[in-house]
């Protein structure tokens, strides 16, 4: 039987008690159904899965007792930096969930002069938040050992300039593919668009930083599978798909 896993905030000490948070509690308690006696696995982004079994499941409280920590290589020896074109809401959350599983480091959604979604400054942090939910729990069904971070909706022009390692722009007018790059540093950031592309005056801000425009074969993609094809692509050719 498979066991649960839920991902924490705090600091996770063996053989210790630990207290679950009123929205992981609530989890436990009325979707899981969980009782007494039955074991969970819990992580909190410092690199260990922690057995536990619970020793308390009520409506005050839910508790469990720490009983062994493990290290398992569940991360992908790159580390991606995915600049993801905000899309349409469903499908949106499909591209995250599925880079998550992936293996990607960080996200941003960015603000492309095509994007369909135009949020309004006041409702980012929210997005934030709901984006910040779904990767959490894409990262506790895929057995990962913490949750990438889903930074605030920022503009292209302003993402592109500060970053470091190897860069990679999806365009499908592209001469080169991935198959064709070798990168010398294992921090990738990937760059991928809206549905109508980006602008000539976009693709003119990325190439102007650094990155290598490439295409993923002779057919375009829609946003969600392009975030499947390209990072499936870079840990197959990279990462660790092929371990």
């Amino acid at each position: 039987m498979r066991i649960s896993r839920i991902h924490v905030a705090s600091p996770l000490v063996l053989y210790e008690k630990f207290r679950l948070e009123e929205e992981a509690a609530h989890y436990v308690r009325s979707v899981l159904r969980l009782k007494v006696g039955a074991d969970v696995l819990l992580f909190n982004d410092d690199g260990y899965e922690f057995k536990a079994e619970f020793i308390e499941v009520t409506r005050k409280a839910v508790v469990v007792k720490i009983n062994e920590a493990v290290q398992r290589k569940t991360e992908s020896r790159l580390w991606i930096n995915y600049g993801l074109a905000i899309s349409r809401s469903d499908h949106m959350d499909f591209a995250i969930q599925k880079a998550v599983e992936l293996g990607v480091s960080e996200i941003t959604p960015l603000l492309t002069a095509r994007s369909v979604v135009r949020l309004k400054p006041e409702n980012r942090h929210k997005k934030c938040v709901h984006w910040q939910r779904i990767a959490q729990n894409a990262a506790e069904q895929s057995g990962r050992q913490f949750v990438p971070k889903i930074h605030l909706p920022t503009e292209l022009e302003a993402w592109v300039n500060p970053l470091e390692g190897f860069k990679i722009l999806l365009e499908p007018t592209a001469r080169q593919t991935l198959g064709d790059l070798s990168p010398e540093s294992q921090k990738v950031t990937v760059l991928s668009g809206p549905e109508g592309g980006f602008t000539a005056e976009e693709i003119k801000w990325a190439l102007a930083a650094g990155f290598v425009a490439v295409r993923l074969g002779p057919r375009i993609l829609r946003t969600e599978t392009a975030a499947l094809a390209v990072l499936t692509s870079v840990q197959l050719l990279w990462g660790d798909l092929s371990d």
